[in-house]
């Protein structure tokens, strides 16, 4: 089933043609690939954090893990995800279908330069069974990103 808000977010955005769903869980990066027939680090991963006490998403390329220095050089804290419990309260997605798109508008949408080197990504559509595949460009736009960061590490141009 669609996310509704997602739909009509991506609608807005001219981009609602880019929804599939799946019949199996995308919620992790494997079983994203698995489903989209992409490779993992194709896939947008979106991760949320707490900086200064409010929620901020940060969407990343499925091979990239979170650098802890650059993340406190940008944010000015060490990396603190959110916990498995109050994601849903405070993103509006279960865990697994975190997406950046249709957030809370206070919640600051930060892209990683992991995802550049590809003509698409697969960011989760507001659940577990729905991506989206979007270029970075339209990733960007889609999301209302704040901009781009650099995060990461251990993934390779």
């Amino acid at each position: 089933m669609i996310n509704e808000k997602v739909y009509e977010w991506l609608k807005s955005k001219g981009c609602a043609d880019r929804i599939t769903e799946h019949t199996e869980t995308i919620d992790t990066v494997e079983h994203a690939a698995q489903q989209i027939g992409c490779s993992e680090a194709e896939i947008a991963k979106t991760l949320s954090f707490i900086v200064d006490e409010k929620p901020v998403v940060v969407v990343m390329a499925g091979d990239g893990r979170v650098n802890s220095s650059k993340f406190k050089a940008l944010f000015h804290t060490k990396p603190s995800m959110i916990p498995r419990d109050r994601v849903e309260e405070l993103t509006g997605f279960v865990p697994g279908g975190v997406c950046p798109f249709g957030v809370p508008s206070d919640i600051p949408i930060w892209l990683d330069v992991s995802m550049k080197r590809f003509e698409y990504v697969y960011p989760a559509g507001g659940n577990i069974y729905t991506s989206v595949k979007l270029t970075p460009e339209e990733l960007e736009k889609a999301s209302n990103a704040v901009g781009w960061c650099d995060v990461c590490k251990g993934w390779k141009e």
